[in-house]
């Protein structure tokens, strides 16, 4: 585990929290509509939870949701939202996602979106899908998302990349500059291909239900790819 990533992702993610809260306001309804379908009763995890766009939604339908974030920020902003709602059911935790403090076996589902390819090191994010593994019961499901490697805005990057010598870098991981409100951040991704999201899935022991390339931003190519996952 590289703490120093750790480190820089959480400093990274606290300097743009409310930034980022203020772009990030609608649900995906690929999101919703899982959320939807699972038991009133579940409980779920919210692997990487952000400023709880997805985490509400579930709070409000779900019997209780753990979010759990990198940023004390991120998690901060997701207090007032559920203070001032009167949400109550939600126990929020601040870590990174390779070592989750939830017990074996704990959590009827687990929503991870959009925060995978935010770690850095195939290990890293492999350890923080057996982490999902893990805490969610035998049988039950999981969402997980990823930005696509082939996204119109990164494709001719990453094709010509795919001719050059990696160094420290994997391929596909890349930086991603926050410019929102006079910012200019850099935050790490490791963008996917859809095969290699699946390579990763398989690897960390998991069982792939159905998996989609989804355009929510792109026009002309898929820009995530959506996982629905077991065991």
């Amino acid at each position: 585990m590289d703490e120093n990533h750790f480190k820089k992702s959480e400093k990274t993610w606290n300097l743009i929290a409310e930034s980022f809260d203020n772009t990030r306001k609608k649900p995906w309804e690929i999101c919703l509509e899982y959320i939807s379908d699972l038991p009133k009763e579940s409980i779920v995890a919210d692997f990487g939870c952000g400023n709880g766009r997805h985490l509400i939604p579930c709070a409000k339908y779900c019997k209780k949701v753990y979010g759990i974030d990198i940023s004390e920020k991120l998690l901060d902003i997701i207090k007032r939202k559920i203070e001032k709602q009167n949400i109550t059911n939600v126990e929020l935790m601040h870590s990174n996602l390779v070592k989750i403090p939830l017990k074996d076996n704990s959590v009827d589902s687990v929503i991870f979106i959009a925060s995978l390819h935010n770690i850095k090191g195939r290990d890293n994010r492999i350890t923080a899908l057996r982490e999902l593994k893990r805490v969610l019961k035998k049988d039950k499901t999981a969402m997980i998302s990823v930005w696509s490697r082939w996204q119109d805005k990164f494709r001719k990057d990453f094709f010509k990349k795919a001719f050059q010598i990696q160094n420290k870098n994997e391929y596909g991981d890349i930086d991603v500059y926050w410019r929102q409100d006079g910012l200019d951040i850099p935050r790490f991704y490791h963008l996917y291909s859809k095969k290699e999201f699946e390579k990763d899935i398989k690897s960390a022991g998991l069982e792939i239900i159905d998996i989609k390339s989804v355009k929510l931003s792109s026009k002309k190519y898929a820009d995530n790819y959506f996982a629905k996952v077991t065991y």
